[in-house]
């Protein structure tokens, strides 16, 4: 357990450089053909259907990896 949190903690640290120093490398989070972006008079909703199917796979595959 304590190595997981470890590496949970290392990964968000990675995560949190990223978006600092190279926001340009996430920009396509959201704008993917599939994810929902409806705006009207009084609000907007977003639903990254495509995004997150994405992300899904890139964290089941490094899970996949570090596991075995």
């Amino acid at each position: 357990m304590p190595k997981w949190l470890i590496i949970t903690g290392l990964m968000f640290i990675a995560v949190g450089l990223a978006l600092q120093f190279a926001p340009w490398l996430v920009n396509w989070f959201g704008r993917l053909p599939g994810d929902i972006h409806i705006r009207g008079e009084s609000g907007q909703v977003f639903i990254p259907i495509t995004s997150m199917i994405l992300v899904s796979l890139i964290l089941t595959l490094l899970i996949n990896l570090f596991h075995r």
